[in-house]
């Protein structure tokens, strides 16, 4: 069986950069992803914009072109794509990862396909696969969505959006402009500081004009099939009637996948344990990149600060011969 020098688990943003890495430096390497390439951005909702600028999001170098200031899904889909056309990157999609192991100095990988022998495993895996769950009575219920893609489904039907982040928000003024009836129950106090700037005073106005309906402080109990029921901020319980839930609270990384991998995980958000300077973990020649650093910090990384993680993981590598 080959050898890889690399082997690198995810084909998103920085599991690219990371295979454009050990091109640029003539290492044997070898990307696997579960999906296609780019898979959670594919899977984000169809008229989705960036926060950041198309510069920020630009992988090796290579420019990202985009005639509007804030790049959308379909920008970013063309543009790593492309890339990965462009420069041949040795990828297999549609096959997911199921154990990593370390025996005499060597990782196996075994996938839903085959398995694979590597010198180095880099972990890429982002944080887009495993919803962040209310853990109420009925959330297994057919009418309840942790992923939206698109307003179209949701017109003239009574719409609960659970959440007050982007996700949250652009599901509630989309599904709204579509006619829907939205409901939104939100656990603190106000719309989060983290909305982007431009959308913010409108789901603000909408939410003070009564066009949009919001629970804040508040908290669902339990999702019936035709009705939700939730706590206020005066702690009074209330049933409104209801077809579909948007339970937009956020997705977290395979944490069981990390901790059968070997990685420590510290503290109350798991927090992977890696060296920064290197972003090997405590197990020699496992790396991680991007997202999946953080732990249940989503937020703390993103594609504009990750990038470097190739880099530094490569050099690491060449480093150690």
């Amino acid at each position: 069986m080959e050898i890889l020098d690399i082997l690198i688990i995810g084909g998103g943003p920085i599991g690219l950069n990371c295979a454009l890495e050990a091109q640029k430096n003539n290492l044997n390497y070898l990307v696997i992803e579960k999906g296609t390439i780019v898979n959670s951005l594919y899977h984000y909702p169809l008229y989705m914009r960036f926060f950041s600028t198309a510069e920020k999001l630009e992988i090796d170098g290579t420019p990202f072109i985009s005639t509007a200031p804030k790049p959308g899904r379909q920008d970013a889909l063309e543009y790593y794509q492309g890339i990965a056309r462009q420069r041949m990157i040795n990828i297999r999609l549609y096959e997911k990862v199921l154990k990593v192991s370390k025996t005499d100095g060597l990782f196996e990988v075994v996938t839903s396909k085959t398995s694979y022998r590597a010198k180095n495993v880099v972990i890429a895996t982002g944080f887009y696969d495993i919803p962040n769950l209310m853990n109420v009575p009925g959330e297994d219920l057919s009418k309840v969505k942790h992923y939206y893609t698109e307003p179209y489904p949701y017109a003239r039907q009574k719409v609960v959006v659970v959440g007050s982040s982007n996700s949250a928000v652009d599901a509630a003024l989309e599904t709204y402009r579509k006619g829907a009836d939205v409901t939104m129950i939100i656990r603190h106090s106000e719309i989060s500081g983290s909305v982007k700037y431009w959308v913010k005073p409108d789901i603000e106005n909408r939410i003070a004009e009564g066009s949009i309906k919001a629970f804040f402080n508040s908290e669902i109990v339990e999702i019936t099939e035709n009705t939700v029921i939730f706590k206020d901020q005066k702690a009074q319980v209330n049933e409104i009637e209801n077809d579909f839930v948007l339970a937009m609270t956020g997705y977290l990384p395979d944490f069981d996948f990390l901790r059968n991998s070997g990685i420590e995980l510290q503290g109350d958000c798991l927090n992977p344990l890696y060296n920064p300077e290197t972003m090997e973990t405590n197990i020699k020649n496992l790396y991680l990149a991007g997202v999946v650093c953080g732990g249940k910090d989503t937020h703390l990384w993103f594609i504009e600060n990750s990038r470097i993680h190739a880099e530094m993981i490569v050099k690491n590598i060449i480093d150690n011969g």
